[in-house]
C-alpha cells in the first residue's frame, strides 16, 4: 500500500468511516465510475475509487475521487467542472461533506 492512502484511511477511520472502508478495500474492488454515471447525478460528487472516460459531462460538477484517468480529466475540464483527488479536499473538507458519494 502507499504512504499516503494509508494516512487518509486512518484520518477517514473518524471523520468519514464510510469513505475509509471504501478506501480500505483492495484497489481491484474499488468502484470505476464513468463520466456518463456522474453526469445523472445533481450536484458535487465523491467516488472512492477512480474516475474513467466513458460518456461526457453535460455542465460543471466538482468532482473527488482517489484518481482519474487522463481522458476524464480532459472531458471534465472541458465542462468547466473541477476534479480534486481525496487527499487535497481532506485539507480543505476533513469529513467530506456534501458530496453524494458513487459507489
Amino acid at each position: 500500500m502507499d504512504a499516503s492512502l494509508v494516512e487518509t484511511i486512518i484520518k477517514l477511520k473518524k471523520t468519514n468511516p464510510v469513505i475509509a472502508k471504501e478506501l480500505a478495500r483492495p484497489k481491484r474492488k474499488w468502484p470505476a465510475v464513468n463520466l456518463k454515471d456522474i453526469d445523472m447525478i445533481k450536484g458535487d460528487v465523491l467516488i472512492a475509487g477512480k474516475v474513467l472516460s466513458a460518456g461526457d459531462l453535460d455542465g460543471a460538477k466538482k468532482i473527488v475521487a482517489w484518481s482519474v484517468s487522463g481522458k476524464a480529466l480532459e472531458k471534465i475540464k472541458n465542462a468547466k467542472g473541477t476534479f480534486v483527488t481525496i487527499s487535497e479536499e481532506m485539507k480543505k473538507n476533513p469529513e467530506l461533506n456534501g458530496y453524494d458519494i458513487l459507489k
